[in-house]
């Protein structure tokens, strides 16, 4: 049975030496503002904080006292980074060797016996689909694993791992700027294959670059904030939210106020007109 994940998840990626720097105890209060507010689904990956982040989520879950079961762990594994490696270029690796001492790693940085859900970072040109497949029933029959997924997988490349070993979840960039998804047939695939895609990035570039389509879409968000009564951040993740394919958002903001907000983006009722003119303004035209 596959493993109940929140609908809108935390992303970590920021909390540690990349970006927030968060302390121990700063990141025990998050974990636990997270949870009050019905977020209880973790997203790592080992090479966060250049493989540091998994261990200082981990002392802060441990000294929380958190029971385990209130929470689900994502990590992702298969990127070799020059920081923190003993490596000279960047590269990938899926041996199954290194899938499973990967997950081994993960699993005592974060102070846990197993991982809800396992995911192949980025493809790799020379990924064998039968060695991985070993790696994840080998964990799964274990219990270091429950589920098993990609990220960044395009469906062709889904379907080369998913012909060896059930695929869960592929964790794609999707949002209202980067729409490609919905066009391409990635998200058409994975609804065909009962795959759940996250989405990394759910904001898109709304509040990040000052460009002709941004400023489109704030203009029109200036408009559905007041006519929602909810924060733009919410409006975007909604537009998300709507797609038939059952898109879970990773959320990896730090701001308290703004993961308080998180969840009602999912009780939002966003009119079908209002989800195509944001897709409209994205795009700059009328739908085809």
């Amino acid at each position: 049975m596959r493993t109940q994940l929140s609908p809108v998840i935390a992303g970590t990626m920021n909390w540690g030496i990349w970006d927030k720097k968060l302390s121990t105890a700063e990141m025990d209060h998050l974990i636990h503002i997270c949870i009050e507010n019905k977020i209880t689904t973790f997203d790592h990956a080992d090479i966060y904080g250049d493989y540091t982040t998994e261990s200082d989520f981990g002392k802060a879950f441990k000294s929380g006292s958190i029971d385990r079961s209130q929470i689900q762990l994502i990590s992702k594994c298969g990127i070799q980074h020059v920081k923190g490696r003993n490596n000279t270029i960047k590269h990938y690796d899926y041996s199954k060797d290194y899938i499973i001492w990967s997950v081994e790693n993960s699993l005592k940085n974060l102070q846990t016996d197993y991982l809800d859900v396992l995911l192949l970072h980025r493809p790799s040109p020379l990924m064998v689909a039968d060695e991985i497949a070993e790696a994840v029933e080998k964990l799964k029959g274990e219990g270091k694993i429950r589920d098993f997924g990609v990220s960044n997988f395009t469906a062709w490349q889904t379907e080369l791992i998913r012909q060896k070993t059930e695929i869960s979840y592929n964790q794609i960039q999707f949002s209202a700027t980067h729409f490609e998804a919905m066009l391409d047939g990635s998200l058409d695939y994975m609804q065909m294959h009962s795959i759940r895609p996250m989405s990394w990035n759910p904001l898109g570039t709304v509040f990040r670059e000052d460009i002709e389509q941004t400023r489109r879409l704030k203009k029109l968000l200036v408009q559905l904030v007041d006519k929602y009564h909810v924060g733009a951040d919410t409006i975007l993740l909604s537009w998300i939210l709507k797609h038939p394919a059952r898109v879970i958002p990773v959320a990896g903001t730090v701001n308290i106020a703004r993961i308080q907000a998180l969840m009602k983006a999912v009780e939002l009722p966003l009119e079908q007109e209002d989800w195509f003119a944001i897709w409209t303004e994205s795009m700059g035209n009328k739908v085809p």
